[in-house]
């Protein structure tokens, strides 16, 4: 049989045409018929089929007795759940139990309608994602200064003519908070235009070999130089916010924020000289159609808050935001910013972690905290920890200190399909539906997206009787710790039931017929519903991105600040930094992906990690003769939390004075059961990130620059 599915392994959502015999999979290759993606997909896609078939998936609860683990029913290990984790709540408060997100619950239609459900049952502070070691810093931004966290803007990259990108490499990522299946493509039909394409990074990546220019930048300085540039706009007059000019608040306060960030007094920090600011700044704001952007490398460091709002006012001051080919706001299909029943606008500081006092944001704690909370005794610490489709072991900042604080809890919970580094700490696993068991609609990704789109995708096979889907898991769980008499138990209960009694589906066919471009109730409309996606099993582009930032904003009752004071106050601690002397002698690590890998999810796939050793320590030339080093060797990589030994790879594709490891690798820990991953194990690069690094403000995982000595091993 022939099906047609978006695959939901990456943001770009690329369209997939799986054929199948029975319960297996054939092959899987690109949807030429996907109007978005058109045919385009990464060779990541194949695994949907090696995680369908996977031996060493789960397919059963299990529960720990002693060291080990045993099958067990549903009800049994619903039932240890529950009683562990009421009995703990009753003793030491809700939020002695914590809850985590993986990256994975973004991808999942039934986590994300169901999952928020459980964290409101539990009641609890003690709220963590993959957000804070992620894109934390761009949802920070924009609900300071739009008034939406999830009011994120897209590059237009199929109309811009000059596109200036810091710290993202979506060659290799396929696209980051930018959903554009066949980015590649993309960013040579901008060349292919007589466009340019501009990567600012310490490593040429795959994104910077194929760009018209790569210019290099010392880890953790983007902020400098993108004040650098805003500098050169305001003292040579280039600055014009076009339709924005008569709504947004405080330019004059930006004016004078950039004026003693001359191009002379950034160059010796970032490493790019004052002409290359100068000319940067001049022909981006000369460009008629230009759009900046910037991804993890300026997310996940010191000061990822800052950079995001630069990012956001370079657009913006230039007359390049809500414009074609600049940074836009996709509408979808279900709105998420208009819908505060799905996410909520943002929040900041209703409360603080206990042990160092970093505030929340959107109702999470920073995962650099998570450690720390349950390691620390005293009221409130979290002696308890149900964690979804994460992975904090190998994700999270200083992952040996995470890995021990998870053997100290009183109880743990999973719900995963991969006994992994951190399940294995699980007393029960509960584990749902692979992705081809389960429908599919990409309620968070459709958000971001360069075109307005919109698909959906029927299960492909019927999952074994006594399965459970993830959103089946979370109703389960929320319904039994949602037991009690107080009225907010009880109503949290009563929307449980009502949602399970719909299903993901039902929910979803509801949400698209109410919105802008909704069927309604009516049977026979031409509207948007799950039946019209049905009859279109390749998905529909609704049209371009266009303009509507004033009308998003009125209706939330906001008005563009361009200078927000929390953002404002935290440029001192960037001109301290700046100041302060740091030791000669220490390397500057940085992270790195392949297009082969995601994260930590993916490498139980052998087609997938098969051949040459991707985890390997990157240096160059002038560092490696420095300390010893030479091609085939073995290098100690130590830092303030850890020490690893990795294979050297010398290289002039990183600057001097930076070294790379890739992300989410380490699958050398015992107890787990990932049979090919444990035989490409390589290292984890979070053994060596620091959890007391992060971005002050926002309180994201500042992973890029972590200082690092590097000697040869014996």
């Amino acid at each position: 049989m022939t099906h047609f599915r978006t695959c939901t392994l990456c943001e770009a959502m690329c369209g997939i045409r799986i054929e199948t015999e029975g319960t297996r999979v054939t092959s899987i290759r690109g949807d030429d018929a996907d109007p978005f993606s058109r045919g385009h997909i990464c060779p990541k896609a194949v695994a949907l089929g090696d995680i369908h078939a996977d031996p060493d998936r789960l397919r059963r609860p299990l529960i720990r007795d002693g060291q080990s683990f045993r099958e067990a029913s549903w009800d049994e290990a619903f039932d240890r759940v529950s009683h562990e984790v009421r009995a703990i709540q009753r003793a030491s408060g809700p939020s002695a139990v914590a809850v985590y997100l993986g990256n994975p619950t973004i991808h999942n239609l039934g986590a994300l309608l169901f999952g928020p459900d459980l964290a409101r049952a539990l009641h609890t502070k003690h709220r963590f994602s993959a957000t804070s070691v992620d894109q934390l810093p761009h949802m920070f931004a924009s609900f300071l200064m739009f008034g939406h966290q999830l009011l994120l803007p897209v590059p237009d990259v199929d109309r811009t003519d000059f596109m200036l990108i810091f710290g993202a490499n979506p060659v290799a990522s396929n696209g980051s908070l930018m959903t554009a299946p066949g980015i590649e493509k993309r960013l040579r039909a901008i060349r292919e235009r007589g466009g340019s394409v501009i990567v600012i990074d310490p490593r040429r990546t795959e994104t910077a070999k194929m760009a018209s220019e790569h210019h290099f930048i010392r880890p953790g300085t983007d902020a400098l130089l993108l004040l650098g540039l805003l500098h050169v706009l305001f003292a040579e007059g280039r600055v014009r916010l076009g339709h924005l000019t008569d709504a947004a608040i405080n330019l004059e306060r930006v004016r004078e924020l950039v004026s003693e960030f001359t191009p002379e007094s950034v160059a010796t920090s970032t490493g790019v000289s004052a002409d290359t600011i100068r000319s940067l700044a001049r022909r981006f704001a000369d460009s008629k159609r230009a759009v900046c952007y910037g991804r993890m490398g300026v997310s996940t460091q010191r000061f990822g808050a800052l950079c995001a709002w630069l990012v956001n006012l370079m657009n913006l001051v230039t007359g390049h935001l809500d414009v074609e080919g600049g940074a836009m706001f996709t509408e979808p299909a279900i709105d998420v910013v208009g819908r505060p029943t799905l996410i909520g606008r943002g929040s900041l500081g209703r409360w603080k972690s206990r042990v160092r006092g970093i505030p929340e944001f959107g109702g999470e704690l920073p995962v650099a905290v998570l450690a720390e909370e349950m390691e620390r005794p005293g009221p409130e610490r979290i002696e308890a920890l149900i964690t979804l489709a994460g992975n904090p072991a190998l994700s999270a900042p200083n992952g040996p200190r995470v890995e021990r604080a998870l053997s100290g809890l009183r109880f743990m919970v999973s719900v995963d399909f991969y006994l992994n580094e951190t399940t294995r700490h699980a007393h029960v696993i509960l584990p749902p539906t692979g992705p081809l068991e389960h429908e599919h609609y990409d309620l968070a990704l459709h958000a971001l997206a360069v075109q307005n789109t919109a698909k959906y995708s029927p299960p492909l096979f019927e999952p074994p009787p006594d399965a459970r889907h993830d959103w089946q898991i979370l109703a389960e769980l929320t319904l039994r710790l949602a037991q009690g008499s107080l009225p907010r138990r009880a109503r949290i209960k009563a929307e449980a039931l009502a949602k399970r009694a719909l299903g993901p589906r039902r929910l979803l066919d509801l949400a698209l017929r109410t919105g802008e471009r909704g069927a309604g109730l009516r049977p026979r409309s031409d509207g948007l519903s799950v039946a019209h996606l049905l009859a279109h099993p390749h998905g529909v582009v609704l049209g371009p991105l266009r303009p509507c930032l004033l009308r998003r904003l009125a209706a939330l009752g906001r008005v563009p600040d361009l200078a927000p004071e929390p953002l404002v106050e935290d440029v001192e601690r960037l001109r301290r930094w700046r100041d302060a002397e740091r030791p000669r002698e220490q390397l500057e690590l940085i992270g790195r992906r392949h297009v082969l890998s995601n994260n930590s999810w993916l490498h139980n796939s052998l087609r997938l990690v098969k051949g040459k050793n991707r985890c390997t320590l990157l240096i160059h030339p002038e560092d490696a003769l420095a300390r010893g080093l030479s091609v085939g060797c073995r290098a100690r990589v130590a830092s303030r939390v850890g020490e690893l030994e990795v294979d050297v790879e010398i290289t002039d594709a990183v600057m001097p004075g930076v070294v790379s490891l890739p992300h989410g690798f380490g699958h050398d820990r015992p107890g787990t059961r990932l049979s090919v991953a444990s035989q490409h194990a390589g290292v984890s690069i979070n053994d060596l990130t620091d959890e007391a690094n992060l971005d002050a403000l926002s309180g994201n995982a500042a992973f890029s620059g972590t200082a690092v000595s590097v000697t040869r091993a014996e």
